[in-house]
């Protein structure tokens, strides 16, 4: 029995459970497939589970699930011709898959606030660093000058597109398996549509074999979340190399680090780290469910009773790792004059340079990149050394007689004026990034939006539920 339980996994969706099963009587009674006596006697027991939580007992071993520990329960306070009555036209198999999906659309809504906080953390950050000048990189190399803005709203678009995801999987969540029965639906006269929408669900899963046997949105669900948690370690691997003692460009607040058990001197960054392998236990999931499902024939296996557990661990991971990674970021203190004093290292303007000579002087771009790789290689970018890089490539320009003089270099050369011009839509430039600071606002307020309705109308289905039992049972 202990092999076959799964009430460890069950305990996430008793107090779903209770609502479906209100839910189900109500639509019982509303049919006349049982009488109004019988409803007004299962349902103050039901209201009762709601009101004080499902008790200890119901979890027991000697239970298969915890469907059969609260009929049990209900049987035994109110007989088992009453107690009895309640799972006519259901089987556990649609319950189960409907308490998942009831369960896991809250969380969703969860998962989506704390993305939304995310992304306003970032926003704000960005807000105050728009003129916060550091290096770029590519292949971990210094490439082009860029500002911190630019970097933390790369972030916060890839947040964006996590939520966006997740928003899509829950229109495919938040659909009502219940009435499927075992898989071919029933003989008793029941109402589908109209369960779904006292548990505020936006309509039926219409074909009742796909009903039970799909999981198909929680592997959608733990996939939108793998793919999250792999942008949150990207952002948790920087704060862990930015921290470094020879980087120093953030400090993070003591609360996310730890000391050494030997090394005093010691300030690890644990939290973000932990965030890191948490992303595996988030792939693992979501792997695990992947494997289950893989090769099942229709309709229900008692196999999806083991991907279960893996939708709960996938999303505890992601939301606990989303609420650290908001604290960790709003208490960070980055480091801007540590940031500029790299951001012009490595050549990492010369770019610019090339682009000044095409720009001012008419050179073609692959000319311009020649003579200031050749310059790069002798070790300086003066005007000397440039005459001296075109007279090696045979290209017949005298910089000197154009007119281009140091001062031109060094202004092409400056970290600051390198920023400024990349003014071009969703670049690093202070007017740039201002843009994009605004349209990112007004993102956040219409996704907060889409949030507070949804937790409204199943806030209001609740209570609706349990206003229309009492009224029943008065």
């Amino acid at each position: 029995m202990r092999f076959l339980s799964s009430m460890r996994s069950d305990r996430c969706i008793a107090d779903a459970d209770v609502l479906v099963d209100i839910a189900h009587v109500l639509m019982l009674e509303r049919q006349k497939i049982i009488s109004t006596d019988t409803a007004k006697q299962l349902l103050p027991a039901l209201l009762e589970l709601n009101s004080e939580g499902v008790p200890e007992e119901v979890f027991d071993d000697r239970f298969e699930d915890v469907h059969a520990g609260i009929e049990t329960l209900l049987i035994g306070a109110v007989g088992a011709d009453v107690g009895g009555r309640m799972h006519m036209g259901r089987s556990r198999n649609d319950e189960v898959a409907t308490c998942i999906r009831f369960k896991l659309r809250e969380d969703l809504l969860k998962q989506l606030a704390a993305l939304l906080k995310v992304r306003e953390v970032l926003v704000t950050l960005a807000e105050q660093h728009r003129e916060s000048v550091m290096p770029g990189f590519t292949h971990m190399q210094h490439a082009q000058p860029t500002t911190l803005a630019h970097h933390l709203l790369a972030y916060e678009q890839q947040f964006t597109r996590d939520f966006d995801r997740l928003r899509d999987a829950y229109a495919r969540v938040n659909l009502c398996p219940l009435g499927a029965a075992a898989f071919a639906s029933t003989g008793y006269p029941i109402d589908r549509e109209y369960t779904a929408k006292l548990l505020a669900f936006d309509g039926p899963v219409v074909n009742t074999m796909d009903a039970v046997a799909t999981r198909d949105f929680a592997l959608e669900t733990l996939a939108d979340l793998s793919i999250l948690m792999a942008n949150v370690s990207r952002l948790c691997e920087e704060m862990v190399i930015w921290s470094t003692s020879f980087v120093k460009f953030v400090v993070l607040d003591d609360a996310f680090c730890s000391t050494s058990s030997i090394m005093p001197q010691k300030k690890n960054p644990d939290t973000a780290e932990i965030m890191r392998a948490k992303t595996g236990s988030v792939f693992g999931a979501y792997t695990g469910a992947l494997m289950t499902v893989k090769g099942l024939p229709m309709s229900y296996n008692r196999d999806l009773q083991e991907l279960t557990p893996n939708i709960w661990r996938g999303m505890r991971d992601a939301k606990e790792s989303l609420r650290l990674l908001i604290d960790m970021l709003s208490s960070a203190t980055f480091d801007t004059e540590r940031m500029k004093e790299e951001a012009g290292k490595g050549f990492s303007t010369a770019t610019e340079l090339a682009d000044t000579l095409v720009r001012d002087y008419g050179l073609p771009f692959r000319m311009a990149h020649n003579i200031v790789g050749r310059a790069v290689q002798k070790g300086s970018l003066s005007l000397e050394m440039l005459e001296a890089a075109a007279k090696e490539l045979d290209v017949g320009i005298s910089f000197t007689a154009k007119g281009l003089t140091q001062d031109q270099i060094d202004k092409a050369l400056d970290v600051t004026h390198s920023v400024e011009v990349r003014r071009a839509t969703g670049g690093p430039a202070p007017f740039a990034t201002k843009i994009a600071i605004a349209d990112r606002k007004k993102l956040l307020d219409t996704d907060s939006v889409f949030i507070d309705e949804r937790l409204a109308k199943i806030a209001k289905a609740k209570e609706d539920l349990i206003s229309d039992a009492r009224r029943l049972v008065a």
